[in-house]
């Protein structure tokens, strides 16, 4: 199965690694953004704590003689902002109209409405994390108290003081925090991607065993077994792949068994038929000579039985065929010959030129079996005239580095549910004539001889009836040569070509 989309272009291994690493990025990510925030929380509050702690101090202490002194007032403030902490401050105080300050400016552009209002309104005062410019600032807001002697309480005396501290010291131990997180991520990652590999080898390994455990099965090796490791799931995988391969070696090695049993039983029976069969050809041979001095009755019975031995030891020879091919006993013995010559001798030796039409154009050569292409011919030829109706046409031509041989009948055609068992062995494309002559070995027998020359054959159908294409590559095993093979067919007929021919046409 196919995997879409992007997963497609990278293998196991990568995706393993790169799910690992996600997994450490997102891991470090998510830690350093922790570590950010409990760290920039930590800074912030400490020195924050600090500030209005030691501001609320001095506040307090703080006691203004009335009316106010502008001049008097900035000089408590100056007193003030020298014992600021833990950074210097720059203190302001307002009083109806009146500013004052202890730096250059009487007004803070950072103190914001609402903290005056809280600072103002609460005798405890209030604070505020003001950015500005980029910049970082803790503003402090707290009102002066005038104690009434009678009541022993204090009231505000509208005074207010405030105070501005910069915090670029912190934002610096901060931006410090961000830059180690960021630093340290990369290398985390780059160690990260050492296990990841590992863990990718570690996982792939079965993987890889399975897949080449599984090619070799798919070249014949059936007994490739796979090392069991350990007993996670792929130790299972392993297991279950060794118990499927044993028992698909078992049925194989029994179905090759019951192969081998009955091409031996069929290679014998037809040995062992052929003595007798040439003793009862000889004797039907006689038989037919003087049929025409016996009486009626006898003469029939005699052509019947010659006809019918006849037909035996055709089939007899398609059998013996069949089981040389079967054994890979069948060899060609080649030799360079003129295809369109090869073809005259196939139709004139069977009599068949005045009802064949041939298309043979001159001077095509090609190395071939001579004998096998007879049979391919025959067969084929053989094959249209009984089962098709003519004309029949044989043409010859080359293309692609092939000869083609088409052979082509002017009968109804092939029903389409039998084209693809056409070459299939003992098939009929008609069940109902299964007493007919053909054993249906014929087209198998071709097909055979086609495979050995290395090319390829194919029936279908055309407007004008059935079309046999035959391609025989110029190039193909000429140079293949086996024993040679006894004699394809009895009475001259070729193998395929007489009685045990396969019915092609419905």
């Amino acid at each position: 199965m196919k995997i879409p989309g992007a997963a497609a272009a990278f293998g196991v291994r990568t995706r393993l690694v790169l799910a690992f690493l996600l997994v450490a990025a997102v891991g470090a990510v998510t830690t350093a953004a922790l570590t950010y925030r409990e760290a920039r929380s930590a800074v912030l509050e400490r020195a924050q704590d600090t500030a209005v702690a030691s501001f609320r101090e001095e506040v307090e202490r703080f006691v203004p003689g009335l009316p106010l002194d502008r001049e008097s007032v900035r000089w408590e403030l100056y007193d003030i902002a020298a014992r600021s902490k833990p950074h210097p401050w720059i203190v302001f105080a307002e009083y109806g109209s009146v500013r004052v300050s202890s730096g250059d400016r009487p007004v803070s552009g950072v103190l914001t409405g609402e903290l005056r209002r809280a600072a103002r309104t609460s005798p405890h005062g209030s604070f505020q994390r003001v950015v500005k410019d980029g910049r970082a600032y803790l503003t402090i807001g707290m009102p002066v108290m005038t104690r009434v002697v009678a009541g022993g309480g204090a009231v505000p005396s509208g005074l207010v003081l405030f105070a501005v501290m910069p915090m670029a010291n912190e934002e610096a131990d901060i931006d410090a925090l961000v830059t180690a997180a960021r630093d340290g991520a990369l290398p985390g990652l780059a160690v990260a991607l050492v296990p990841a590999l590992f863990a990718a080898r570690s996982v792939l390994r079965p993987v890889r065993e399975l897949r080449q455990a599984a090619h070799s099965m798919g070249g014949g090796r059936l007994d490739t077994r796979i090392t069991v490791r350990g007993r996670d799931e792929m130790a299972d995988l392993a297991r279950t792949f060794n118990s499927s391969a044993a028992r698909l070696e078992h049925s194989v090695q029994e179905l090759r068994d019951a192969g081998a049993r009955a091409r031996r039983f069929a290679s014998d029976v037809s040995h062992e038929l052929r003595t007798p069969l040439a003793g009862m050809l000889a004797v039907t041979d006689v038989l037919d000579e003087d049929a025409g001095t016996l009486d009626p009755d006898t003469a029939r019975a005699v052509r019947l039985i010659s006809a019918e031995t006849g037909k035996l030891a055709a089939l007899v020879e398609d059998l013996m065929e069949m089981s040389r091919f079967d054994a890979r006993a069948a060899g060609l013995n080649t030799d360079e010959v003129d295809a369109a010559e090869a073809v005259r001798r196939t139709l004139s030796g069977r009599q068949w030129q005045d009802r064949v039409r041939a298309e043979l154009p001159e001077g095509v050569r090609i190395r071939l079996d001579p004998r096998r292409f007879d049979v391919i011919v025959a067969n084929l030829v053989g094959n249209a005239l009984h089962h098709g109706a003519e004309p029949v046409t044989v043409r010859l031509s080359s293309r692609a580095g092939a000869l083609i041989t088409e052979v082509r009948d002017s009968g109804p055609g092939i029903a389409p549910d039998a084209l693809p068992n056409i070459f299939d062995r003992f098939y009929k494309a008609d069940s109902a004539r299964s007493r007919s002559s053909g054993s249906g070995l014929g087209l198998a027998i071709t097909q055979e001889n086609v495979r050995l020359h290395g090319g390829t054959i194919r029936a279908e159908n055309t407007p004008g009836g059935a079309l046999f294409t035959v391609e025989l590559p110029f190039d193909g095993p000429a140079s293949r040569c086996g024993v040679p093979d006894g004699p394809a067919a009895a009475h001259g007929e070729v193998a395929g070509t007489g009685p045990g021919r396969t019915e092609a046409t419905a």
